[in-house]
């Protein structure tokens, strides 16, 4: 009997117990007015925040913009700079190109005066070196100039030798400079051999004179050649001396 009424004691504490310490769930109602205040705040706050993400942008294109004008601005100062400075090279390279050009002409034009002069004192030496002479059997005057010189052969030949080469470029250059003077050549002998024999030598030398001259540039209308044999020998004596001197091609003046 105590034993029971002992275990119904422990059983009501344990009841008792259970129900002092287990304290009510408050349970809170959310206010439906509050609930969609919070839902809608983030849509009133999203016109304000692209607004300001636009913002934002704008600034940054109008940054970037100014940037490349100033970009462009400094690129089109740069290159107008370098332009004044090309043309202002180009204008002192133009400045010096004339002074050059003045220059050169007026060289030019001194040289062709001095050239002139030149040409003009040897005319006049040309045409004080020419002499009129009359020879035997000629009519008229012949004329001749010392300073159109004679080659010599040696006997019995007509072959130009080496050291008359020099002779007859002397005498080119004489008749190049002298576009109007037209020559002829005549062919000399000695007075060893027949009359005919010197006749065709002398041609001979005269014709072959003629040539050199003409492979010198001289054009063949300006000379002409004709051979005197041994009939006008330059010296009248009878030895070796006399006889080299008359082996000659000699030239007179035609027209000046």
């Amino acid at each position: 009997m105590i034993k029971k009424s002992i275990g119904i004691l422990i059983l009501i504490l344990c009841f008792g117990l259970i129900l002092t310490g287990c304290a009510k769930k408050t349970v809170v109602k959310e206010e439906p007015s509050l609930k969609k205040a919070e839902e809608l705040a983030p849509e009133r706050e999203r016109p304000a925040k692209l607004e300001a993400e636009r913002a934002v942008k704008e600034t940054k294109e109008v940054e970037l913009a100014r940037i490349k004008e100033e970009e462009a601005r400094k690129a089109l100062e740069k290159e107008v700079k370098a332009k004044k400075e090309t043309a202002v090279a180009a204008e002192k390279e133009l400045v010096v190109a004339k002074e050059k050009v003045a220059k050169l002409e007026a060289e030019q034009a001194l040289k062709e005066k001095e050239e002139k002069a030149k040409e003009e004192a040897a005319r006049k030496e040309f045409e004080k070196s020419i002499v009129a002479k009359r020879y035997p059997g000629i009519e008229g005057e012949v004329l001749e100039s010392k300073l159109i010189k004679d080659i010599h052969f040696d006997f019995d030949k007509y072959d130009i030798r080496p050291g008359d080469v020099e002779i007859l470029k002397e005498n080119a250059a004489l008749l190049t400079k002298y576009s109007t003077v037209k020559i002829q050549i005549e062919g000399h002998c000695d007075e060893r051999g027949t009359i005919e024999y010197n006749l065709a030598l002398g041609e001979r030398r005269a014709n072959n004179t003629k040539q050199y001259l003409i492979s010198l540039g001289i054009a063949p209308d300006r000379i002409s050649s004709i051979s005197y044999g041994r009939e006008r020998p330059l010296d009248p004596g009878h030895n070796e001396e006399a006889w080299a001197k008359n082996r000659r091609a000699h030239s007179i003046i035609l027209s000046k």
